[in-house]
C-alpha cells in the first residue's frame, strides 16, 4: 500500500493528475517536525540501505545522527542569536533518506505538497460542508542530501518547484551542472577536486599503475571518472582496473571484486569512490582473502576520517590515505551532543535507537520485542562516557549549510522587509528563485573559521585535508593528518608509515624502473608498462627507449649511458709475443754479423774464397736484414717505419734467395755444361754473379716503389681486429696500412725466388759436395720450406682471433728469423767454425781446370749410374773460380 501511495503521489506531481488515496496514520513518511517561522528541510541518511527488498537497514551513528544532531545545534543557535534573523524563528522538517536514492526521492515529496494545487471541489462531508483539510508547512529550502545519487535524484524534483537545496557532503561533479541542477549548491568542494587532489597524492608517492573502485551511482562514478580524466591529462598514470561495484550487489560480489583486483597485483594501489557500506565490505573481502597489506587504499571523502568503514578490519586499513574537505571539531557541537538524553532530546525519533545501538543495550518501546540476553537501557548513560564519541567529519559542514540558508534568508529580509519585525508579506511564501541568488551571494566565517561562499557553479572552494591511518608504532591508533591540499598539494611524507609500520612507501607501480643500460619495451596500450631488454655488444642508451651502436672507433661506457673511445695497443717490446721474436732477431744478428766480421778478417783465405765471397757478402746482408725486419715489426707504427717495413720485409728475402739461386743456377749450369762439352757456360764469373743478384733484387724494388707510388704508406687503427662481443675487451689496434694479402704479395716474390732455389738445389743434388756448397744450400731450401709451410696455416689460422695482431706478427718475424738461421747455419758457420777453430784446415787446395771439372762431372755421371759404388772421397777437385 505505502509503494502503491508514493508511486500515485509520484504522479500526482509530475503530470498533475487527481489521484485519491485513503489517508491512514502510518502512511506519513517517518519525520521530524519542528515548529518554525521558515521551515527548513533535511535530508540524511539515518539508516544504511536495506537488504533486497527492505528500504532501511541498520541506524547510522556518526553519517547519521551525528549530522542531523549538527542541523538540529545549527537551528538552535541561530534562533537564540539576536543579530542573525532576528524575531524569526527557524523551522524543520527533516527525513530519512536510507543511503537510497530511490527511497530518497520518495521521502523528498514532502518538501513540495505545499506547492502542489489540489482540487478539493468534489470532496464533502457527510454532513454536507466543505472538509477542513490541514495545509502542509512550505519548506523554502533544503539542507542535504548526503550521497550524491540521493542529490541527483532529489534535486530534480526540487528544481521543478524552484527550492534551493544546499548540500553539506555530495560531491560529485555532475551537480556543478546548474543547467541541470540549477537550484543545487554545496559547501563542500566538487569532486573534480578532490580527484585533482588525489591524482596530486598518487604521483607524490611514485606510483604510476593504480586501480580504481567506484560504487555505482553518480557519487562514486563521476568521481572515478574525474579522476580518469585528470590522470589522463597529467600522463604518467596507467589505470590498470576500473572496477565498479553494484547497487544491489549478489552474494560473493566483493569476493569476485578482490580477485579481479589481484589479476593485477602490481597495482597496490586502489583508488576508491564508495560509500561507507561498500568500503567496509571491501576491507572484510580483502581481510577474507588474507591480502592483509597487500592492498594501498587511496580513499575520498566518502571514506574521510571515519570509524564505523574500517571497524573490526582496522590492520587491513593500515596505511590507507583519505581525503577530506577541511575541516575542524566544533567544540560547541561536542558539549551539545555530549549532553543529549533520552530526556532532553525527544525531538529526535530516531534517538533511542541510536542510544540502544551506541551503548549496546536494549530500550522497551512499545510494539518492539524485547530481545534476550541484551542489558536493558537505563537511560542514565552518558555519550562519551560510556560510549566511544568522535566528531564526525561532516557535522562543521551541516552547521555551514544551514548557516548559509540562515545568512541568505537574513539578507533576504533585510531587502525585502527593512525594519520588519519577523516575516513579512514579501517574504510569504518566500520565492525560491530569489533565496537562490541571495544563497549565491553569501560570503562569511563559517564554524570552523573557514570562509564559506559559493562560486557561479553554486561550489565550495576547493580545500582538504589528507589523512592516514596508522596502527602500529603510535600512541594512539587512528587517523592522521599527513598534509593538505588548496589548488596543490603538500604533504608530510615523513609523517607516513604503512602496513607494520613500515616508512618507505609501497611502490604500486607495473614495471619498475630499468637498470643502467636497459631500454625500455613498452607493452602496447599501456604507457605505463614495459620491459626491460639489454643494450648489448656495442649498444648503448640513446634514450630510454632506444639503443644505439657506439661509433666505429668507440665502445660503450660499464652502466651502457654514452660511449667511450677505444682504447689503442700496440705490439709492446715488453709483451711476450715481442720478447722471443727479438732474442732471436739478436742472436742472429750477432752470429751474422761474427761471420762477416770472420769473412772479412778472412777475406783471402781458401775457404772464404771457395765459398765466393761476393755472393757471400750479399747473402749475408740479406740474412742481415731479415734479423733486422723483426724489430721494424714490433717497433710503433709510424709513416717511417710502414715505409721501411714495406721496403725491407722482403728485400732481406730476396736478397738472400736471390744470391743462393745465382750460386745453384752457376752450379747447376756448370755440370750440366760439362756433360756435353768443355766449353764453359757463360755468366759464371764473380761479376757476372753479381749482375744477376742485383737483376733478381731490382724486380722485388721495383715493385715496392710501385706500391709507395699507387699507395704510400700510412698508419691505420683497425678497431675491427680486436672487437670482441665483450666490448669491455675491445682494443683499437694501431698498424701500418698492410693488410694480410698485401704482406703475402710482398714476399711473393721471395718465395718465388726460393722455389726456383729449391728446385735447383734438387737437380744438382748428384754433384759431387768436394766441389761447392749445392748440397748445403740443397738442405737449407729444404728446411726453409718446411718453415715456411709451417708458418702459413698458423698466420691464416689466427685471422679470426682476438690476439691476431699479436700472433702474427711473432709467427712472421721467427719464420723470418728461423729462415735466415737456417741459411746461416747452414752454409756460414760451419766455415766460420773451420777458420777459427781449425785453421790447419784452411789450405790451398790444388785447382782443377774447367777440364778437370767436366772429367769430374763425367765421373760423377757414371758413378750415380751405380747404385753399388760409392763416391770417391779421397781426391778434392776445387774448380777454378777464378775462371
Amino acid at each position: 500500500y505505502m509503494q502503491h501511495k508514493n508511486i500515485c503521489t509520484l504522479f500526482t506531481l509530475m503530470f498533475n493528475v487527481g489521484c485519491v488515496t485513503e489517508q491512514h496514520q502510518g502512511s506519513q513518511p517517518q519525520s521530524i517536525k519542528i515548529e518554525g517561522d521558515i521551515t527548513l528541510g533535511g535530508l540524511f541518511p539515518m539508516h544504511s540501505r536495506g537488504a533486497a527488498g527492505v528500504p532501511c537497514g541498520e541506524i547510522k551513528r556518526e553519517k547519521g545522527i551525528h549530522r542531523l544532531e549538527a542541523m538540529l545545534y545549527a537551528m538552535d543557535q541561530i534562533n537564540s542569536d539576536p543579530d542573525l534573523l532576528p524575531n524569526i524563528t527557524l523551522g524543520a522538517r527533516i527525513l530519512d533518506t536510507c543511503s537510497r536514492d530511490t527511497y530518497a526521492l520518495e521521502q523528498s515529496l514532502l518538501f513540495v505538497q505545499a506547492l502542489i494545487q489540489k482540487d478539493t471541489s468534489d470532496v464533502r462531508c457527510s454532513n454536507g460542508e466543505p472538509p477542513i483539510i490541514p495545509k502542509p508547512e512550505r519548506v523554502v529550502g533544503v539542507i542535504g542530501a548526503s550521497g550524491s545519487s540521493v542529490s541527483i535524484m532529489v534535486a530534480n524534483v526540487l528544481r521543478l518547484f524552484s527550492i534551493p537545496q544546499i548540500s553539506y557532503a555530495s560531491t560529485a561533479p555532475e551537480l556543478s551542472d546548474k543547467s541541470r541542477y540549477e537550484f543545487f549548491s554545496r559547501v563542500v568542494p566538487p569532486d573534480s577536486y578532490q580527484a585533482q587532489a588525489m591524482v596530486d597524492i598518487v604521483k607524490a608517492m611514485g606510483w604510476n599503475y593504480v586501480s580504481t573502485l567506484a560504487s555505482e551511482g553518480n557519487y562514486g562514478e563521476s568521481g572515478v571518472d574525474a579522476f580518469l580524466q585528470i590522470s589522463r591529462e597529467a600522463g604518467g598514470l596507467c589505470i590498470a582496473q576500473s572496477i565498479k561495484i553494484p547497487r544491489e550487489p549478489r552474494p560473493n560480489e566483493f569476493e569476485k571484486i578482490i580477485k579481479r583486483l589481484m589479476e593485477t597485483s602490481n597495482a597496490r594501489g586502489v583508488i576508491i569512490f564508495a560509500n561507507e557500506d561498500d568500503i567496509k565490505r571491501v576491507l572484510q573481502s580483502a581481510k577474507k582473502a588474507n591480502l592483509t597489506g597487500h592492498f594501498l587504499f587511496v580513499g575520498s571523502d566518502s571514506w574521510g576520517a571515519k570509524s564505523s568503514p574500517i571497524q573490526d578490519q582496522e590492520d587491513v586499513a593500515e596505511g590507507a590515505v583519505t581525503i577530506l574537505p577541511k575541516r575542524a571539531s566544533i567544540d560547541g557541537f561536542d558539549q551539545y551532543f555530549t549532553s543529549r538524553s533520552l530526556e532532553n532530546n525527544r525531538r529526535n525519533i530516531w534517538f533511542a535507537e541510536f542510544w540502544e545501538d551506541d551503548f549496546k543495550c536494549k530500550l522497551t518501546r512499545p510494539g518492539i520485542k524485547y530481545e534476550l540476553g541484551r542489558r536493558k537501557c537505563t537511560g542514565e548513560e552518558r555519550i562519551g562516557h560510556h560510549s566511544q564519541y568522535e566528531q564526525e567529519g561532516k557535522v562543521q559542514f551541516v552547521i555551514d549549510a544551514v548557516y548559509a540558508m540562515a545568512h541568505a534568508l537574513h539578507s533576504m529580509h533585510l531587502d525585502l522587509c527593512p525594519g520588519y519585525m519577523g516575516v513579512c508579506e514579501k517574504m510569504d511564501p518566500v520565492e525560491g528563485q530569489m533565496l537562490l541568488q541571495y544563497i549565491r551571494a553569501v560570503s562569511f566565517n563559517g564554524s570552523a573559521g573557514t570562509g564559506v561562499m559559493f562560486n557561479e557553479n553554486g561550489d565550495a572552494p576547493g580545500r582538504y585535508d589528507i589523512f592516514q591511518y596508522q596502527l602500529s608504532n603510535v600512541s594512539s591508533p587512528g587517523y592522521k593528518v599527513i598534509g593538505q591540499w588548496t589548488n596543490h598539494l603538500r604533504l608530510n611524507a615523513d609523517e607516513m608509515q604503512w602496513s607494520g609500520g613500515h616508512r618507505r612507501i609501497p611502490d604500486s607501480v607495473c614495471s619498475f624502473p630499468c637498470e643502467s643500460g636497459e631500454r625500455k619495451k613498452m607493452v602496447k596500450g599501456v604507457p605505463c608498462c614495459w620491459h626491460c631488454e639489454l643494450c648489448d655488444g656495442y649498444q648503448y642508451l640513446l634514450d630510454e627507449f632506444t639503443c644505439d651502436m657506439c661509433p666505429f672507433d668507440m665502445r660503450p661506457l660499464k652502466n651502457r649511458t654514452g660511449c667511450r673511445p677505444t682504447p689503442i695497443i700496440k705490439l709492446e717490446w715488453s709483451s711476450p709475443w715481442a720478447i722471443i721474436p727479438v732474442f732471436l732477431a739478436i742472436l742472429g744478428i750477432l752470429a751474422t754479423t761474427g761471420v762477416i766480421v770472420t769473412f772479412i778478417r778472412f777475406n783471402d783465405t781458401p775457404i772464404v774464397r771457395a765459398s765466393g765471397r761476393e755472393l757471400s757478402y750479399v747473402l749475408l746482408t740479406g740474412i742481415f736484414l731479415i734479423y733486422l725486419i723483426t724489430f721494424l715489426m714490433i717497433a710503433e707504427p709510424s709513416t717511417a717505419v710502414c715505409a721501411f717495413r714495406r721496403l725491407l720485409l722482403g728485400l732481406g728475402m730476396c736478397i738472400s734467395y736471390s744470391a743462393m739461386l745465382t750460386k745453384t743456377n752457376r752450379i747447376y749450369r756448370i755440370f750440366e755444361q760439362g756433360k756435353k762439352s768443355v766449353t764453359p757456360p757463360k755468366f759464371i764469373s764473380p761479376t757476372s754473379q753479381l749482375i744477376i743478384t742485383f737483376i733478381l733484387i731490382s724486380v722485388q724494388l721495383l715493385g715496392v716503389f710501385i706500391w709507395f707510388g699507387v699507395m704510400p704508406p700510412h698508419t691505420i687503427i683497425d678497431y675491427e681486429e680486436q672487437k670482441p662481443p665483450n666490448p669491455e675487451f675491445a682494443r683499437g689496434v694501431l698498424k701500418c696500412d698492410m693488410s694480410d694479402l698485401s704482406l703475402i704479395l710482398c714476399l711473393s716474390y721471395a718465395i718465388v725466388l726460393m722455389i726456383t732455389c729449391t728446385v735447383y738445389a734438387i737437380k744438382s743434388r748428384g754433384v759431387p759436395e768436394t766441389f761447392n756448397e749445392a748440397k748445403p744450400i740443397g738442405f737449407t731450401m729444404y728446411t726453409t720450406c718446411i718453415v715456411w709451410l709451417a708458418f702459413v696455416p698458423i698466420f691464416f689460422g689466427t685471422a679470426q682471433s682476438t690476439e691476431k695482431m699479436f700472433i702474427q706478427t711473432t709467427t712472421l718475424t721467427v719464420s723470418m728469423s728461423l729462415s735466415a738461421t737456417v741459411s746461416l747455419g747452414m752454409l756460414y758457420i760451419p766455415k766460420a767454425y773451420v777458420i777459427i777453430c781449425h785453421p790447419e784446415q784452411n789450405v790451398q787446395k790444388r785447382k782443377r781446370s774447367f777440364k778437370a771439372v767436366v772429367q769430374a762431372a763425367t765421373v760423377s755421371t757414371h758413378l750415380s749410374q751405380k747404385s753399388n759404388d760409392k763416391t770417391n772421397g779421397e781426391s778434392k777437385i776445387v774448380p777454378d773460380r777464378s775462371q
